[in-house]
């Protein structure tokens, strides 16, 4: 009999589905060995691109010297909107109003305008900075509320969700509150910057390596650009250093820019644009005005919902359609409205055009939720937990604003299973004993504590991109490769994916090969987002291992002449009749029998559908859940804090593998905290971004995390019939740092005895959180000045 290769386990498989299995490149990471696209070697004569940008945010440009840039030393060529032979533009929507370069107009400070390609890195840079250039400046609208008084356009149509009757509902409730919150963006800051490598080929053919989470766009951009069908353009990623939507579109340009190089020299082009000029160049999360009227009775029952969700969106469409119409469909939370009108506007700024983030919307219209909550609650005299509470779909009624039944709803089962775990009563009572005693002595320090959930929708609301393709091979070692249209930017799908197919051969997960993305291998790929990549990609790598055991299932009944029912496949071997044979062996035996041993795969998710115009349908296949306990204290003196302690609880299915999900969770949790908290982005009068670096822009670091970090998973099936019945884990944690912002606002409210609303904005930084204390204190003061009167 032939010897396996491979070690196998014949009583389980090592890394199928359900196991805590590393990240397939953890160890890469630790150990420095993981190839990105900079570190891959160097083609023969490569070039290196850099950008040329603007320094003016809105007017004509009157003219544009760039004779210095063209003699500068090590320069092979100027890129300028006349080098490109298609399709000046990079949208990734049907506005087409993204171009590579302005023909005339600049439409925020930073736009690119021109590129250098030259010998070095260094003296592309060099020369860019010798371009003269005049503009006919025209004011710029930067801001919301300049662009609501300048009666700017839309990038995109607005959408609006409508159920019952608001005006009736609101003016007969008891109680009505009509307030304003401003929720500032936030910078992706993945580790790895934008790049692309651009190589030519034969018959005007380009690949392209490209730090993407959308190869397929990529793929179509260029060729559009270039005046190519797309089969002339291939793209290959095997791993990114970071994403979180800021690659989802917008590597279009970089990859085009490094394309028209490498058409226009006939040589490897690579653009890697420094920090800076990456975020400078780059969109952002949307930052909004969130504009809101709820009305409610005594017991804290809301009756009736208005909310204007207004985006600064910046100068092109980009994805923020799709990103306003997303923070409709998460305006509810985990809430009932019996009567609610919801709108969007995607405002058009004077700025960099922003672009998905990491939740793509919802996180925002979670905010609006829970802000109400937090001001009835206020309203009230009462705990912001017992309102929520009050408001959880169920008996009172499940259908969302967008008219979809919430089916199997788990906020209350969380909610209940966190808030004892955690303590949160006793914990709360103690809280805010300690703080009268700090009230009473003029202490310093004061604590909060806030408990939220989230509801998070999982599918792409364009049903279209909800579709996938896998391609999977066995070799006649038995050893298997895997390919797919999803990327991996550190979030663990390709080891996920890995360990589905693991599983459906019940082979131990070293006997399969993850290979990189390309277009050459799956056409067509949708994003990797949504949180929909290991659901849409595990299913499809599912799909073709099923394609081709039903074939060797066929072979073993014509082979050995048993009937179906007795072929088994089992860990490391496949049982046939009432003999057991060597996964490899019995491999090797249908290659020799011509059987075929590799399959495509394609999924696409059943059951959704969605009419945007009349606001109706299903737009989510299921909805995630979870809850989080957050505790901070609060130097009243300089408005400083600190996250105390975490517990969350969170519903991930059947977890396929639970340390990659814990460890997006919690990954997930900083980076919303550092959104809710401490990453603010400003601009100048003149549009320039002076948050552009590490020095002016403060993510979360180790220190900044939860003293205490207590994450619990749980584990309990999908209802509906996903990957192994698992449910997505990307977006939905980065909603539960919402937490930290109210328990903020609740060590906040303390200095005034709880009596006022903190009204407390968001990013709650060190300077905002003190401004919102000395506010609370003097109204409270005033308010008892008038009292005593």
């Amino acid at each position: 009999m032939h010897k396996p290769i491979f070690a196998l386990n014949r009583d389980s498989i090592t890394g199928g589905v359900y196991q805590s299995t590393r990240h397939d490149s953890g160890h890469k990471h630790v150990a420095g060995e993981a190839f990105y696209i900079d570190d891959m070697p160097e083609p023969a004569g490569l070039l290196h691109a850099a950008l040329g940008l603007s320094h003016c945010a809105h007017g004509l440009i009157t003219g544009m010297d760039l004779s210095a840039v063209t003699t500068s030393p090590g320069v092979e060529a100027v890129l300028t909107v006349d080098d490109i032979p298609g399709v000046n533009d990079v949208s990734p929507s049907n506005h087409h109003d993204d171009p590579i370069f302005p023909e005339k107009r600049v439409m925020f400070y930073g736009q690119p305008l021109f590129a250098v390609i030259a010998r070095t890195r260094n003296e592309a840079r060099l020369a860019a900075a010798k371009a003269k250039i005049t503009y006919q400046q025209e004011p710029p609208v930067l801001t919301i509320a300049e662009a609501r008084k300048a009666g700017m356009d839309y990038v995109a149509e607005p959408m609006s969700l409508n159920r019952g009757d608001v005006e009736t509902a609101m003016a007969a409730s008891p109680h009505r509150i009509k307030r304003s919150m401003n929720l500032g963006g936030q910078e992706h800051f993945y580790l790895e910057s934008h790049i692309a490598l651009a190589i030519p080929g034969e018959d005007g053919d380009i690949t392209l390596y490209s730090s993407t989470q959308h190869p397929s766009e990529i793929q179509h951009s260029v060729a559009h650009v270039l005046g190519v069908p797309s089969n002339a353009v291939t793209v290959e990623i095997r791993r990114m250093g970071g994403a979180f939507g800021g690659k989802e579109t917008q590597g279009n340009i970089f990859a085009a820019i490094a394309a028209l190089g490498a058409r226009k020299t006939g040589q490897a082009v690579k653009l890697r644009p420094d920090r800076d000029d990456d975020m400078v160049a780059t969109g952002k999360r949307h930052d909004f005005v969130i504009d809101y009227e709820v009305g409610f009775d005594d017991e804290g029952h809301i009756l009736a919902v208005d909310i204007v969700f207004a985006a600064r969106c910046g100068f092109s469409a980009d994805l923020s359609g799709p990103v306003t119409d997303r923070a409709l469909f998460h305006a509810d939370n985990a809430y009932f409205y019996p009567h609610v009108r919801l709108n969007a506007q995607p405002w058009r700024t004077h700025t960099v055009s922003n672009t998905a983030f990491r939740g793509f919307g919802g996180p925002q219209g979670v905010i609006g939720a829970e802000r109400m909550i937090e001001e009835i609650a206020y309203a009230l005299g009462k705990d912001p937990l017992e309102i929520r509470k009050l408001n959880f779909y169920g008996e009172k009624g499940n259908l969302t604003p967008y008219h979809q039944t919430v089916e199997s709803d788990l906020s209350a089962e969380i909610i209940a299973k966190l808030e004892a775990s955690c303590d949160y009563q006793a914990r709360r009572a103690a809280i805010r004993e300690e703080n009268a005693r700090e009230n009473a002595k003029g202490g310093l320090f004061r604590r909060g504590i806030a408990l939220t959930p989230v509801k998070f929708g999982i599918s792409f609301t364009n049903s279209w991109q909800n579709q996938a393709g896998a391609l999977v091979n066995v070799y006649a070692d038995g050893s298997v490769s895997v390919n797919h249209g999803g990327t991996e930017m550190g979030q663990g799908l390709y080891i996920k994916v890995a360990q589905v197919v693991a599983q459906a051969f019940q082979i131990d997960l070293d006997m399969v090969k993850i290979t990189p993305t390309t277009t050459a291998k799956i056409p067509n790929t949708s994003p990797t987002a949504a949180s929909s990549g290991t659901d849409l990609n595990g299913m499809a790598a599912l799909n073709a291992c099923n394609n081709i055991k039903e074939r060797l299932v066929a072979f073993a009944c014509d082979k050995f002449q048993v009937p179906e029912d007795q072929i088994e496949f089992l860990p490391g071997r496949v049982r046939v009749g009432n003999r057991e044979i060597e996964w490899p062996d019995f491999v090797k035996e249908a290659y020799s029998n011509r059987i075929h041993l590799s399959s495509s795969g394609f999924y696409r998710t059943p059951d959704i559908h969605w009419d945007r115009k009349a606001g109706r349908g299903r737009a989510f296949y299921y909805y995630s859940y979870g809850a989080a306990a957050s505790e901070v204290t609060v130097d009243t003196l300089t408005g400083e804090y600190r996250v105390e302690r975490v517990d969350i609880l969170h519903d991930v299915g059947a977890s396929l593998n639970p340390a990659i999900d814990i460890g997006q969770i919690e990954g997930g949790f900083v980076q919303g905290m550092g959104w809710l908290t401490t990453e603010e982005l400003w601009w100048d009068a003149k549009g320039r971004l002076r948050t552009h670096a590490p020095s002016t822009y403060k993510i979360p670091v180790a220190s900044d995390r939860p003293r205490i970090f207590n994450i619990e998973l749980l584990n309990k099936p999908n209802h509906m019939p996903s990957i192994h019945r698992s449910k997505a884990v990307g977006e939905p944690p980065l909603v539960l740092p919402i937490s930290v912002l109210h328990a903020l606002s609740d060590a906040v409210a303390s200095v005034a005895d709880y009596k006022i609303f903190p009204n407390l904005d968001a990013p709650a930084t060190p300077e905002r959180v003190l401004f919102a204390i000395e506010a609370l204190r003097a109204k409270a003061q005033d308010q008892e000045g008038h009292g005593h009167g």
